[in-house]
């Protein structure tokens, strides 16, 4: 029999496996169907086993798997192009990972800047690797691992004072998610954001927006800062991208300063063609007639957890939702689990919701009454 022996605790992992999923739904392996409201913690951005990236990630596995990135691949070349076109000209450098993704934005900010200060924001998450770790605004999550590099200073998100204060002469990098994940759920203001742009540009540094989970369509535009007007020197990505196959990307725009030479930076296995081609199938695939939906099933969502006994209060975009409870919320995750229903947390008091981008609305409305039930 199968168990969780031989793994490192470093998840508090559920009493459940999974064997199979279909769109918005998973299957245990004792036969149980569960309703997939977190898709993976926001990467199963289409959906489980969607045609598009199941099909390109299948015809490439019979094509070729890896070569090196001394040289190019087809999926490779064409994932950079087209997310070059979505962000008004780019260059890309493929990861596995959001963390990695992370770290490849610092050393390029602090080679193309040759500044060692980053700041980034209380509440923030950018991954568990030292780097990411060290610009992460959450103290619990860094305690056991310090003393961390870089040099980080910390704002308070929409807190353009505090941001001011924390940017100076030595600052490379301002680092912000246009909407905090693991915080809570707490969507940047567009102020705030042309804020961060402008002391970016009074002192040299480089604004890089974390678009990790809420890029890739989640907020109902391709990515979220689109929504905010502001223009970003790079963006990281990872999570949905691949539709749950590991990548990660840096995006560094056209007219932002080079950084990087050859030799600098690397990743044996980023780029990978597999991961790759179901990339450019999901970037494809969101569309506008998609884009709008998620706009308009996130309202639906948003409505509904909002008159839920116990929700007092519901924030975030598209479909990237926090639901504040007045009570603790991973005893309501787990009833959830037990009721059929995969939901998140963010917080101590807070549901997160990041459901497949495909969900429909009789799907969402599903979700809604077992997770009534759960609250009553």
């Amino acid at each position: 029999m199968l168990t969780t022996a031989a793994l490192l605790p470093t998840y508090a992992r559920h009493d459940v496996t999974f064997v199979t999923g279909e769109g918005v739904w998973l299957t245990d392996a004792a036969g149980k169907r569960y309703l997939d409201l977190l898709a993976g913690i926001a990467v199963v951005s289409l959906g489980h086993c969607h045609p598009a990236p199941l099909a390109a990630a299948q015809r490439q596995l019979d094509a070729v798997w890896h070569t090196s990135n001394l040289y190019s691949t087809e999926p490779m070349l064409r994932l950079a192009n087209a997310l070059s076109a979505r962000v008004g000209g780019a260059r890309a450098f493929f990861c596995n990972s959001g963390a990695e993704a992370i770290e490849s934005a610092l050393k390029w900010a602090r080679k193309a800047t040759g500044k060692p200060v980053v700041v980034a924001l209380e509440g923030s998450f950018h991954g568990r690797t030292h780097g990411a770790l060290a610009a992460t605004g959450q103290p619990g999550k860094r305690a056991s691992f310090e003393p961390l590099a870089p040099a980080v200073r910390f704002a308070r998100l929409n807190d353009v004072d505090s941001l001011a204060a924390a940017v100076d002469a030595d600052t490379g990098a301002i680092l912000v998610e246009p909407v905090q994940g693991e915080g809570g759920i707490h969507p940047a203001s567009a102020d705030f954001l042309r804020t961060a742009r402008s002391l970016a540009d009074e002192h040299g540094a480089l604004l890089i927006l974390d678009e990790i989970q809420c890029g890739v369509g989640r907020t109902g535009s391709f990515l979220a800062y689109e929504q905010l007007d502001v223009a970003p020197h790079a963006v990281t990505l990872a999570k949905g991208l691949a539709n749950g196959l590991p990548i990660g990307a840096l995006l560094v725009r056209d007219d932002a300063p080079e950084g990087f030479e050859p030799g600098d930076h690397g990743s044996t296995f980023g780029g990978n063609p597999v991961s790759c081609a179901a990339a450019v199938a999901v970037v494809e695939t969101l569309d506008d007639e998609l884009l709008g939906s998620v706009r308009a099933n996130g309202e639906r969502l948003a409505s509904g957890l909002a008159a839920l006994p116990g929700v007092v209060g519901v924030r975030g975009c598209g479909l990237m939702l926090g639901a504040e409870l007045d009570r603790p919320a991973a005893p309501v995750v787990a009833a959830a689990l037990e009721a059929g229903l995969l939901v998140g947390s963010a917080g101590e008091t807070v549901l997160r919701l990041t459901p497949p981008l495909t969900i429909s609305g009789d799907e969402v409305d599903a979700g809604l009454e077992l997770l009534e039930e759960v609250l009553m």
